[in-house]
């Protein structure tokens, strides 16, 4: 047996998807005329209260493609050190958008709108303007951690007196709804833009859709052509997306109690030094200075279980659909067992 908790990235459609998607209708979608594409990009755009949607081969093409419709060349975008766009794009703000980053020392990736207020620049000539504040929920880099609606509310409020665009990074935005008995409305209502990944949580094989209000997404076809993004017969992936609306997403919840539980494994073991409160399907861990983070991985690696290193100590799994019942027992046991 096999246990790869590296990210919820690793899964495989389901019998039950695949054949959902080898009997999608199917068209060029660069004329438009992909039906289920089309289909998809309703759905979701309607879920969130939102006049548009534009499916995305990646999350990073969609967060992109928002970053271009909300900034100018030169422009400065506000989000925490720990986001996303910014550690794992591959610098794509500044090369795409030319555009750079104020990071915010939040915590766990999450900050306040009075740290908004302090990033925003000043109006004189010589600083760069600030066009976009950007949030992700949940917070990989955070542990899965969920924002406080509330706290999100007040961004906004501080983005309405500045003429600010608002962004949500949502990869994971299906955890943070099902750990908080959030809705997508209330996300729609709020942020100008919002990605959504497929095929993290929602176990499709490709995917994100970017959804927003009409005339911020107006050219978001067109930079996704820029970017090389636009696809051909994509509703076989599309249909994979439908089909996990449906079936995919109240089943996070497994995913979280089984990462709660792997959280309490690890509390009883010498060699942990501390666990990132545990709110959906990512646990972040740190090891005492005694034990090399290497050490630990390999010492999994030779039981057939794979996690993944975050750098300096810390360490990373992520429970997923693909993740089983009798994979969770072994993986508890294995922990429990480890010796160094």
């Amino acid at each position: 047996m096999i246990v790869d908790l590296r990210s919820d990235t690793v899964t495989k459609p389901t019998p039950e998807m695949m054949e959902a998607m080898m009997a999608a209708k199917v068209g060029d979608d660069v004329f438009r005329e992909d039906p289920t594409v089309l289909e998809l990009e309703e759905r979701i755009a309607s879920m969130f209260g939102k006049a548009s949607a534009l499916f995305f081969p990646s999350g990073s093409m969609a967060n992109q493609v928002a970053i271009k419709l909300h900034t100018n060349p030169s422009e400065q975008v506000i989000c925490d050190k720990y986001a996303h766009i910014y550690n794992y794009e591959a610098g794509g703000a500044s090369f795409h958008s030319g555009v750079s980053c104020k990071l915010i020392d939040g915590h766990r990736g999450m900050f306040t709108a009075n740290q908004v207020k302090e990033a925003i620049n000043p109006p004189q000539y010589y600083y760069s303007h600030t066009s976009l504040v950007e949030i992700e929920n949940t917070t990989n880099k955070g542990g899965g951690a969920c924002w406080d609606f509330k706290e999100l509310e007040r961004i906004k409020e501080v983005c309405n007196e500045n003429q600010l665009g608002y962004h949500l990074d949502g990869a994971r935005l299906w955890n943070a709804l099902v750990a908080k008995e959030e809705g997508t409305q209330q996300y729609g209502g709020l942020f100008d833009t919002i990605s959504v990944c497929l095929s993290k949580g929602l176990g499709c094989p490709v995917g994100s859709v970017l959804v927003g209000d009409a005339d911020i997404m107006e050219h978001a076809i067109r930079y996704r052509k820029l970017f090389g993004g636009n696809m051909r017969q994509v509703g076989f992936f599309a249909a994979a997306g439908l089909y996990a609306l449906d079936h995919h997403i109240e089943r996070l919840q497994e995913d979280h109690d089984k990462a709660k539980e792997i959280g309490m494994v690890l509390k009883e073991l010498s060699v942990i030094k501390s666990i990132e409160p545990i709110e959906t399907n990512i646990v972040i861990f740190e090891l005492n200075s005694g034990v090399e983070e290497e050490v630990f991985v390999n010492a999994l690696k030779e039981k057939n279980i794979h996690i993944i290193g975050m750098g300096g100590g810390k360490l990373r799994i992520v429970t997923h659909l693909d993740y089983t019942s009798q994979m969770h027992d072994y993986f508890l046991s294995s922990l429990k067992t480890l010796k160094f």
